[in-house]
């Protein structure tokens, strides 16, 4: 475990190199973030408003509540890929050398959004069927936790492979299974990587919350302790918004890794290597 967590906080430090050579890559995920809060709101409210969930027992209702979600995922995964693929596109630059800017990340999406809105439909219908076997019962839930991680690894390179190569979503869901079986063979699971770091790190910043909370509602003023809220909120975020960065930075040092057997000058071919392993 303690290797694990050496070699994914390794990773952060080289995925953090590549951020500080070119800081503009968080403004992606930014994008993703707050098209995220604007997609949920503009979705809520007039659902809300309209109190659709009130009637949801009537199959009318159930019928329209089921398309708004998929319409709502749509739009959500839309955003959230095209995001990721601008990050990554820009990302791949760096590591060939280059130096990219924000508008080359979002003119290398711009000329895949095709294929990132065709990718998103695909994803929108899995996270449909997820939804809903993890409404039936324990064994579906089950199920759901089993086929999204097995989804999640099949899918891993789609986003380098849709800004690389130019094929298709379809194509680039074969591609990224294929490729992932022959650098790491036909039965493989994923390591902890970057992800685990910034999990601790949260983790940590929440168990120091409370006794700062509790600290701060001793002085009985509403303006600390709100301001003190809305603060580690921020910070959440902050950390929240790096850790998908660095993870995007990442996932192009894998897909470089898997075509070329290089990850660039910022990876140590070997952490790269352990992004997965055999069952």
């Amino acid at each position: 475990m303690f290797a694990r967590i050496s070699n994914s906080w390794s990773l952060v430090k080289a995925s953090w190199a590549v951020l500080r050579a070119d800081k503009e890559l968080i403004i992606f995920p930014i994008i993703a973030f707050v098209g995220s809060i604007i997609v949920t709101i503009t979705f809520a409210v007039p659902m809300a408003l309209t109190r659709l969930f009130e009637g949801v027992n009537s199959s009318s209702s159930q019928i329209t509540l089921a398309i708004l979600v998929f319409l709502f995922y749509l739009v959500q995964y839309t955003i959230v890929i095209f995001a990721n693929s601008a990050l990554v596109g820009a990302a791949m630059i760096r590591l060939k050398g280059g130096d990219p800017t924000v508008g080359d990340g979002l003119r290398i999406a711009s000329q895949h959004f095709g294929a990132i809105l065709g990718y998103a439909l695909i994803a929108s219908t899995v996270g449909m069927v997820l939804r809903w076997l993890s409404e039936r019962g324990l064994l579906g839930r089950i199920v759901s936790s089993l086929f999204g991680l097995a989804w999640n690894i099949v899918t891993y390179l789609v986003v380098p492979i849709l800004v690389v190569e130019g094929v298709g979503p379809i194509e680039a869901v074969k591609r990224s299974g294929a490729l992932l079986k022959k650098t790491w063979g036909e039965q493989i699971v994923g390591n902890l990587g970057i992800g685990l770091v910034f999990t601790l790190i949260i983790f940590a910043l929440i168990l120091l919350f409370v006794p700062v909370i509790v600290a701060v509602a001793a002085t009985k003023s509403a303006a600390v302790i709100i301001s003190t809220i809305v603060l580690f909120v921020l910070v959440i975020i902050a950390f929240g918004l790096i850790g998908s960065a660095l993870n995007g930075i990442y996932t192009a040092a894998v897909y470089r890794y898997a075509t070329e057997g290089d990850a660039g000058s910022f990876f140590d071919t070997e952490l790269v290597q352990n992004a997965f392993r055999a069952k």
